[in-house]
């Protein structure tokens, strides 16, 4: 490790930065009052006992109802037992590493980490004026940015590889590409289960050895196991059960739509997405206990006009609230969508989505909150400029879960008696000095100047100037991390560059 940020140096490049969210914490914001999360928590489950799944494959019937479920008319239902015997010795916290330390994430209770996500179609591209079809050269640029990004606690694909039509092979260029472009945690997904042999090979070959990388591993799978209302995926079950069964961890996701594949109620679209992503964490903790998995509920909210996603509105701030209110309850480990704007430019309207949908997820105390960087088009698209411009909100939003002390000296009275004493204000001060840089977080792109020096000289907006950086970025940061040889090798295998002089 020490010789891979010792390349990394020579190459003009610092090391990573220590991340805000090392002390976020979540937890304080509760839209419900505790009768109603209760309550919530008690719908969710008996939707699974009095109305259960359908098209549950083989696999999925065959462990809950050796665990107490039965079907009927076609339905899987699952027990009451057995789902609270599941809630009672589920697994609090998970570790999903980096592959540097400093990168790893302890995922539960109410810690709270924030990155991308979104496997987007299409990226912004700021000569054409608007957006195109994403590449494989795309994502691993993507994965370069969040890795230079130091409030990006996490990089899950945020792009489709659209250049890639084999699916197998676009799975591992996913893989890969992710891997190589970041050390942070990596989240990508396997569109069938066989794929997912060579995705842990290819783990297993980054880490050094397939115990390596089962002790700390540094990739998972996102996995959208339902397709609502209350119909499971088999494909993706299996694929949930082969990457358990490799030591990968599970996202297991549920995505339904308010007032379209669930109710248009608030309360009766949380309790079916909840219902819909426990039966995933029920099944494949029966299926291999003890089982690496972290639920993902995505009650997302439809504009009833369209019937499109609005991911930036202020029902989209509750649903998310609830959902996460109900897990903490069950003191699950937990990730949901935030910062999914419909603006298709790093603006205003971008700015307030992204920020509101995100510090309501993190208050709520979200564990991980995926599409909170980078993201535009409700998820259609994807933005370098917007990851950078995210970067300096992620930083505020993260900052703010800062624990707050009040004791003796940050009371600071005396000092107070001190000032009005004497010079009558506090720049002066020691301690004022002193924490100018451990209390305070400073933008790196956010202006903050004086409107007469803004007004002699105009500058770019935020918009352009994050431009400029991801450019920046694109042209100078070049990963090092892991084995050198076997860095190469895969770089080459994967036609990834490498940013290499020599």
């Amino acid at each position: 490790m020490a010789d891979n940020k010792a390349r990394r140096r020579r190459r003009g490049q610092a090391g990573p930065e220590p991340a805000v969210a090392a002390r976020a914490q979540g937890g304080t914001w509760r839209p419900m009052c505790d009768q109603d999360c209760l309550r919530m928590a008690e719908a969710a489950i008996q939707i699974l006992t009095d109305i259960g799944v359908s098209q549950a494959p083989p696999i999925m019937c065959e462990a809950i109802t050796a665990a107490g479920g039965k079907l009927h008319d076609g339905r899987l239902l699952f027990s009451q037992a057995q789902i609270a015997d599941y809630l009672k010795r589920a697994r609090r916290t998970l570790l999903l590493a980096g592959q540097w330390p400093e990168h790893d994430l302890k995922v539960g209770s109410t810690a709270v980490y924030a990155g991308t996500g979104g496997a987007a179609p299409y990226v912004a591209d700021q000569a054409l004026g608007g957006f195109r079809p994403s590449s494989l050269a795309d994502l691993y640029q993507a994965a370069r940015l969040a890795d230079a990004l130091e409030h990006l606690q996490f990089f899950a694909r945020s792009l489709v590889a659209r250049d890639i039509d084999d699916p197998l092979r676009l799975d591992l260029c996913t893989a890969a590409a992710c891997l190589m472009g970041t050390a942070k945690h990596v989240m990508v997904q396997a569109s069938q289960a066989r794929h997912v042999e060579d995705i842990a090979a290819l783990c297993y070959r980054v880490a050094g050895g397939e115990a390596a990388f089962r002790a700390r591993p540094f990739l998972s799978l996102n996995v959208n196991h339902a397709v609502p209302p209350l119909r499971m995926h088999a494909e993706a079950l299996e694929v949930m059960a082969a990457a358990a069964r490799a030591g990968i961890p599970v996202h297991a996701n549920v995505f339904g739509q308010l007032g379209a594949s669930s109710p248009v109620t608030l309360a009766g679209s949380v309790a079916q997405t909840l219902a819909e992503t426990l039966a995933g964490l029920v099944f494949l903790d029966t299926l291999v206990p003890g089982a690496a998995v972290i639920a993902g509920p995505r009650a997302m909210i439809t504009d009833l006009r369209s019937g499109g996603m609005a991911g930036g509105a202020g029902e989209q701030v509750l649903a998310t609230g609830m959902a996460v209110q109900v897990l903490r309850l069950w003191d699950l480990p937990c990730s949901v969508i935030a910062g999914a704007t419909d603006s298709k430019r790093a603006d205003f309207q971008a700015g307030y989505e992204k920020a509101m949908t995100i510090a309501s997820a993190a208050q709520a105390g979200a564990n991980l909150i995926t599409q909170a960087a980078g993201t535009q088009a409700g998820l259609m698209a994807m933005s370098p400029a917007a990851m950078v411009a995210d970067n300096d909100m992620l930083g505020a939003v993260l900052r703010s879960l800062s624990p707050v002390v009040v004791d003796e000296e940050t009371l600071a009275l005396a000092s107070i008696k001190a000032v009005v004493e004497g010079e009558g204000h506090f720049l002066g001060q020691p301690e004022t000095y002193a924490r100018m840089r451990s209390d305070f977080l400073y933008p790196k792109l956010a202006d903050r100047s004086a409107l007469e020096a803004w007004m002699a000289a105009p500058t770019a907006d935020m918009e352009a100037r994050a431009w400029q950086q991801a450019r920046a970025l694109a042209k100078t940061h070049w990963p090092t991390h892991g084995d050198l040889q076997t860095r190469r090798a895969i770089l080459q295998e994967f036609g990834l560059p490498s940013g290499e002089t020599e």
